[in-house]
């Protein structure tokens, strides 16, 4: 999903990048903004739905930390482990995601900048 946000933000930061956005009729802007706000709510949903597990995996790991301070044995900890290792990497893919949706709003803002008429 990360390496669809990157192309997608390439070929929008294409599309809007210096004079073209400015040379693009009514018409293609439009079709353009219908676009992006289609590509934001995929986005959007796909952050939600990481945030959601994400959050699940952090309840988890602190559920299995307390059973871990409470049991002290080495099955505990190996589970801890392994929760954190596929806590890290949902961190990791949320922080792109929210960031890249970020960066949409603002290629957004730019087109309506341009389809209001401050070019």
């Amino acid at each position: 999903m990360y390496k669809r946000l990157l192309d997608y933000i390439a070929y929008i930061d294409e599309q809007t990048n210096g004079d073209r956005l400015a040379k693009l009729s009514e018409k293609e802007i439009e079709a353009l903004t219908k676009q992006l706000l289609t590509q934001i709510q995929f986005f959007q949903h796909e952050r939600l739905i990481h945030l959601i597990v994400m959050s699940l995996f952090a309840v988890v790991a602190i559920i299995v930390l307390v059973a871990l301070v409470y049991f002290k044995t080495l099955s505990m900890l190996l589970l801890f482990v392994m929760v954190l290792v596929l806590l890290f990497p949902y961190i990791i893919h949320y922080y792109h995601l929210e960031n890249g949706t970020q960066k949409l709003y603002t290629y957004y803002d730019r087109i309506i900048n341009v389809k209001l008429g401050g070019k």
